[in-house]
């Protein structure tokens, strides 16, 4: 819950005046006095700092008090302690971030408040008009979901009554002693489990709200303040969605690091649930139909349900060789002039090297419509420097250099790719042609003359 005090007077000019004769910086590193308001109000709201010589307890002197908040906000972030507004510390200082305080435990809040019921209940009393309401409620869901994923909890969306958690979206003033600051700042704040106001989230309806870009990601935010109603404090890990500072399109955002399953799992414990081993596909079935297909290091890779076929005729579980990624792949592309490949599965993610850690994004980065729920197949064609998605009986072109949806798509598959079934599964580029396979078959497609020559079983290519 926010701590913060936000009727204490700002500092005046007499603290401006310390701290420029005394701490020991160049004239031309002096921080302004905006500079110094800025930080003065950071460091109230987010580490107790009390103008009147009291942090914590311990009464010091004014200057020395606000030396140990820069330090102690310098170590909580990885910078260097200097005690000083040094650029690096303002610029942290000035990143859109999180309303709630840094300074409590940086995993629980003081006696690691929980939810007695692991069955949440939550409801959403305002949207926001910057996005479609089914945008909203997808962003949320994605988000309750990835904590549920990492223990034993339910989450229950309600319409009327009372509700545990409660989204909301406000602007400046609005009912909570916590006032936002307009663009940029704090985005949302939430409060720690309990009666009342205890688990709701608000969200400052001054920002720009997007399920992509630009703007910033509802789902990202609402992923963290969730972390904040569940009984978590702030991270000093920057790979942890508990991090305060907004991170502009990283896949840390993203899903759950180490450090945030371990915090929601001392509270709550591990997911009870147990998923059944799915047993290896056999790939010389004469039904063996394939879900994604892609170029990775020279090998193509098939995906199989939870289990991926090097060409080399291996049969291996996903993780084993992308060991970010351990669910059902629905669809797969790679860029051979930039080295990587972008593997979907309700989000993407970006590989480089197989065995090495890839990273998440959204799939509405692209400009797909929230329609949109899945991928069904990729392409990258270079050189017309476009991606395809095929998705239901309808393609779309992504321009990779635009980064950008070519206008007038989707379109039928039908229609533009004559001898191609009405879905496809699967698809990878070999050899200027096109590979896409439907059901048991694979069309060798070649897009130049815009015709099928030839057809073969799909798992042809896997030794069969």
């Amino acid at each position: 819950m926010e701590l913060v005090w936000l009727w204490i007077p700002v500092l005046g000019s007499l603290m401006l005046a310390e701290i420029l004769w005394t701490l020991p910086i160049d004239q031309d590193q002096w921080p302004s006095s905006k500079d110094v308001e800025l930080a003065e109000g950071y460091l109230r709201r987010f580490y107790n700092l009390n103008p009147r010589g009291r942090v914590s307890g311990r009464r010091i002197r004014s200057t020395s008090t606000l030396e140990e908040s820069i330090r102690e906000m310098q170590n909580f972030f990885g910078l260097r302690e200097t005690g000083r507004l040094d650029p690096n510390t303002l610029d942290v200082m000035r990143e859109p971030r999180c309303g709630v305080p840094d300074v409590e435990n940086f995993s629980f809040y003081p006696e690691k408040p929980k939810w007695k019921n692991h069955t949440i209940t939550y409801m959403i009393a305002k949207y926001t008009p910057d996005m479609k309401r089914e945008d909203v409620d997808k962003s949320f869901g994605s988000a309750l979901k990835m904590w549920s994923d990492a223990a034993p909890l339910r989450f229950i969306k309600v319409n009327h009554g009372k509700a545990d958690i409660v989204f909301s979206f406000a602007r400046r003033t609005h009912g909570d002693f916590f006032p936002f600051d307009g663009p940029r700042g704090v985005l949302a704040h939430a409060f720690q489990p309990g009666e009342g106001i205890g688990g709701d989230i608000h969200f400052d309806e001054d920002e720009k709200w997007t399920a992509g870009r630009p703007g910033y990601s509802l789902f990202a935010v609402a992923a963290h303040e969730l972390g904040h109603s569940l009984g978590l404090a702030h991270s000093r890990d920057p790979a942890a969605i508990m991090y305060p500072n907004y991170r502009y399109h990283s896949s840390t955002q993203y899903s759950l690091s180490k450090d945030d399953v371990l915090g929601i799992q001392t509270l709550y414990g591990k997911p009870t649930r147990t998923v059944e081993p799915q047993p290896v596909p056999k790939k010389c079935d004469p039904n063996f139909s394939l879900d994604a297909a892609v170029m990775i290091e020279n090998e193509i890779v098939f995906f199989k349900s939870r289990y991926n076929m090097l060409y080399t005729i291996m049969t291996v579980s996903v993780s084993t060789y992308l060991p970010s990624i351990s669910s059902h792949v629905d669809a797969a592309y790679d860029i051979p002039a930039k080295g990587v490949a972008y593997i979907f599965n309700g989000r993407y993610w970006v590989v480089q090297q197989l065995k090495m850690k890839s990273h998440a994004g959204s799939i509405y980065e692209y400009g797909f419509s929230s329609r949109v729920r899945q991928v069904d197949a990729a392409v990258h064609v270079s050189e017309y420097g476009k991606t395809v998605f095929f998705i239901g009986e309808v393609y779309y072109r992504y321009d990779e250099r635009r980064r950008r949806m070519d206008p007038g798509f989707p379109r039928l598959i039908q229609t533009d790719w004559p001898g191609i079934p009405r879905r496809v599964d699967a698809a990878f580029k070999l050899h200027g042609s096109i590979f896409l396979f439907s059901g048991a078959k694979s069309y060798q497609y070649d897009f130049k003359r815009n015709k099928v020559v030839n057809i073969i079983a799909a798992n042809s290519w896997l030794g069969c």
